[in-house]
């Protein structure tokens, strides 16, 4: 099959602090890749620096080749500005971790919605994006989302204003999805829900999806194949399946065993991950 997306080599730097190393990883049509690791490990930067969204402080080298199988595949990091803000949005999207702050408060969030489709040429009247707008919202289950469509962020729980962003990510039909750890500031069973939803977006849509988190067991129900970072390296990658029952880097295991499950002595302090030798 041919990727999608194709990493060779990425590494990032900001002045001396390498925050990537040299990493390599590829994502097919339609296929789930959770990237996992601590905070600090690299893996929000490799999201950024995959959107374009890293900024002039950082020093990104390697390659990131966008339909990367084609005769037509494009190095993302050579694309100009002006052409990459062509495809964020319409062929990738991103969702983050935290929506209160991605979201603007003094907008209504049916304009925020809608302006991502009249952004990309999607919507040739203010009627047509009102409209993609609330149907975009009612693939998320916003409940009376015409109703809703000029309330404000602050009107909205958790884990709707949750929704609201996947809404504007999804609004375009892109390809791929980068999820940035989305369900990280949401309660267990609102994190549940959303990624019931994002399950069932994808399944529907044919995303490809990115999935980041620091929780292997959330990874594990998202995704087919999952990759390990540790201070900017991938330590370990393969089916999802085969890394959380027969992990084979110390890391993995140290990192799995760190995770309170029910059978959790609960007397006794949890394991700490192993520092590296």
């Amino acid at each position: 099959m041919t990727p999608l997306l194709e990493v060779d080599n990425l590494a990032i730097h900001f002045g001396a602090t390498a925050a990537v190393r040299g990493i390599g990883f590829s994502l097919e049509e339609g296929e789930v890749l959770g990237l996992v690791g601590e905070s600090g490990s690299g893996k929000s930067a490799t999201a950024l620096a995959l959107m374009g969204l890293l900024g002039p402080a950082a020093q990104v080298e390697g390659s990131i080749l966008w339909r990367a199988g084609g005769t037509s595949a494009t190095n993302l990091l050579e694309l100009p500005q002006v052409e990459l803000r062509k495809l964020r949005g319409r062929e990738l999207a991103m969702i983050f971790q935290e929506p209160m702050t991605s979201l603007n408060p003094v907008m209504a969030i049916g304009r925020q919605v809608a302006e991502c489709a009249v952004a990309h040429g999607n919507a040739r009247t203010g009627r047509d994006a009102k409209g993609l707008a609330i149907a975009a919202l009612e693939s998320v289950a916003i409940p009376d989302a015409a109703t809703r469509y000029t309330d404000y962020p602050h009107q909205f729980s958790g884990g709707q204003r949750q929704r609201i962003l996947i809404a504007m990510a999804l609004i375009n039909r892109p390809r791929l999805l980068i999820a940035d750890e989305p369900t990280t500031a949401l309660d267990v069973t609102v994190q549940a829900q959303i990624l019931e939803l994002l399950k069932d977006l994808q399944r529907r849509h044919g995303l490809a999806m990115l999935f980041i988190s620091h929780d292997l067991a959330v990874v594990g129900q998202v995704a087919g194949r999952v990759a390990v970072m540790r201070h900017g390296q991938i330590v370990e990658t393969g089916p999802v399946g085969d890394v959380l029952t027969r992990p084979r880097h110390d890391y993995t295991r140290s990192l799995l065993a760190a995770v309170p499950t029910l059978r959790t002595d609960r007397e006794r302090p949890l394991a700490m991950i192993q520092p590296v030798s």
